[in-house]
C-alpha cells in the first residue's frame, strides 16, 4: 500500500488510542495469573493481537469482546496449545513470550516475520538459560527463531540493557519461578519501560527489590491475581499528533492522555516546548498549536520510539537539532536512524549520521516518493513530513501503520488532513 500526502492545516480534536506497552504487558501478566481478567480499552492493532495469540498459544483462554478483553489465565502452569508459536512483528511479544515459555516443561519454538527475525535475542537466550531454562536460537545467531523449555529455576545473571525489552520479560517471568532470581543489568536504555512493567508488578503485589534499575532481586514462587484494569492511551502514538501540530499552521486538541502515567514519550510534550511549541495542558485534553520551532540537543534514550518523528521536527525547526544517545534505535523493525536519514534526505532534508543518533539543520522539504521499509513509526513519521513538505509525498509500505495504528490516517484526515491510501 501506499500513502499518499499533501500539505495540511489540522485543526479539531483527536481521541489518543490505547498504549501499545501497557496492552501486551496487561495480556502477558492476565494469562499467567489464575482465573479471569478484564483488559479494558486494549489497543486493537496487529501487535496487540500478537501478543494474544502468543498467549493463546501458551494455554490462555482469551476472549476479545471490542473494548474489553476477557482473559482465563494459566496460574502459571504453562501447557502450550500450539508448540510453534508466530509473534509476527512483535519484538515485545518475542521477549515476553520466550519469558513465559521458560516457566513450562515442554519445548515451544518461537520465530516471527522477517523483521523481527533480524531482532536480537542473545542476551535474553543467555540469561534465561542462566536460570534454569533451555533456550537456544535454532540458526546459532542469537536470533529467533528459538526453541524454549523450562522450568525456570531462578538463580543469578545478567543481561544487557541495550533493549529495556529483555529485563522486562525477566521481571514478568521470574516471579512465577522456583526459586528466588539476582539479575545484574548492564547498560540499561529505555528506563521508562522498565518503570511501566515495574508498575504492573506493583500493582500485582509482586514481592522485589531493585537498585536503580540495575540490580533487581525477585522472590520466586510468587503469583499473579486476576485483575480489572483500563489500558492508558499511547504516548508513543500522540507523538505523531504533537509534532504534527508542532510542525504545521495547525491548532490541535488530543484527548485521553494521562501525563501521570508511566510512559517515557510523554517527555515529548516538554521536548516540544523547549523547542517553542505552543503547548497547553488541561483538563480537556493536551493542545497544541503551530508556532515558530528552534533547533535543541536532545537526549533521546529514554524515547527511542520517538525518534522518527523528532528528526522530522528537526527538518521544521531554526538552526541545528541533534537527536543523540539513542543507538537502540538501530535496533528496531528497522535501523530507525538510517533509514530516517535516508529517507527525509530524498525529501530534501539536510541530516548527518552519528553513530547513536542525527544532526539535523533545517530544511525546506519537497514531496516525494519514499519508503516506510515496513516499519509503522517510520511510515507515520514520513506522513508527518509530508504534512509540512511542499507538493505530494507518497509512502510505500504503509500497510505496516497496522501494527499499532491501523487508523493513523483516518484520525489525521478527521483533522483537516489530505492523506489516501492507494494499492
Amino acid at each position: 500500500m501506499k500513502l499518499k500526502v499533501e500539505p495540511s492545516r489540522l485543526k479539531g480534536e483527536v481521541e489518543i488510542p490505547a498504549s501499545k506497552s501497557h496492552t501486551i504487558r496487561a495480556v502477558f501478566i492476565a494469562s499467567l495469573a489464575g482465573a479471569t481478567s478484564e483488559v479494558i480499552n486494549p489497543l486493537d492493532s496487529a501487535d496487540g493481537f500478537s501478543s494474544v495469540e502468543a498467549c493463546r498459544c501458551l494455554g490462555a483462554e482469551i476472549e476479545l469482546l471490542g473494548k474489553k478483553w476477557i482473559i482465563h489465565g494459566t496460574g502459571g502452569n504453562i501447557k502450550p496449545v500450539k508448540k510453534i508459536i508466530d509473534v509476527g512483528n512483535s519484538g515485545t511479544t518475542a521477549r515476553f513470550c520466550t519469558g513465559a515459555a521458560s516457566l513450562g516443561r515442554e519445548i515451544i519454538t518461537i520465530t516471527g516475520d522477517e523483521q523481527t527475525r533480524r531482532r536480537p535475542m542473545g542476551p535474553l537466550i543467555n540469561a534465561l538459560n542462566n536460570l534454569g531454562a533451555d533456550v537456544k536460537s535454532i540458526e546459532g545467531n542469537g536470533r529467533l527463531p528459538v526453541t524454549v523449555k523450562g522450568r525456570l529455576r531462578g538463580g543469578k545473571t545478567e543481561v544487557s540493557g541495550v533493549t529495556s525489552q529483555f529485563i522486562s520479560s525477566l521481571l514478568i517471568s521470574c516471579p512465577l519461578s522456583d526459586g528466588d532470581s539476582e539479575i545484574h543489568v548492564k547498560g540499561l536504555n529505555e528506563k521508562p519501560y522498565v518503570g511501566m512493567t515495574l508498575w504492573w508488578l506493583n500493582k500485582q503485589g509482586i514481592v522485589y527489590q531493585q537498585e536503580d534499575l540495575e540490580q533487581f532481586f525477585i522472590k520466586g514462587n510468587q503469583s499473579y491475581r486476576p485483575f480489572q484494569e483500563a489500558v492508558p492511551a499511547d504516548f508513543s502514538s500522540a507523538t505523531f499528533f504533537l509534532c504534527a501540530g508542532a510542525i504545521t499552521d495547525s491548532e490541535i486538541n488530543l484527548k485521553g492522555l494521562d501525563m501521570d502515567d508511566t510512559q517515557g514519550d510523554k517527555k515529548i510534550v516538554s521536548l516540544l516546548r523547549d523547542m517553542g511549541a505552543n503547548i497547553d495542558i488541561t483538563e480537556k485534553g493536551i493542545k497544541v498549536k503551530g508556532g515558530l520551532l528552534r533547533g535543541i540537543e536532545i537526549d533521546m534514550n529514554d524515547t527511542p520510539d520517538a525518534l522518527p518523528a523528532m528528526s522530522v521536527v528537526g527538518c521544521i525547526a531554526e538552526g541545528k537539532t541533534v537527536l543523540r544517545n539513542v543507538p537502540q534505535a538501530r535496533i528496531k523493525e528497522t535501523d530507525r536512524i538510517t533509514v530516517m536519514r535516508n529517507e527525509l534526505s530524498k525529501m530534501g532534508g539536510d541530516i548527518e549520521e552519528l553513530p547513536d543518533g542525527l544532526i539535523i539543520k533545517k530544511s525546506n522539504l519537497k514531496g516525494a516518493p519514499v519508503s516506510g521499509h515496513g516499519d509503522h513509526r517510520v511510515v507515520m513519521s514520513l506522513a508527518v513530513a509530508g504534512l509540512a513538505a511542499k507538493g505530494v509525498t507518497e509512502i510505500e509500505t504503509a500497510e505496516a501503520m497496522n501494527i499499532t495504528f491501523p487508523n493513523f490516517s483516518d484520525l489525521m484526515n478527521n483533522l483537516g488532513a489530505q492523506m489516501s491510501l492507494h494499492p
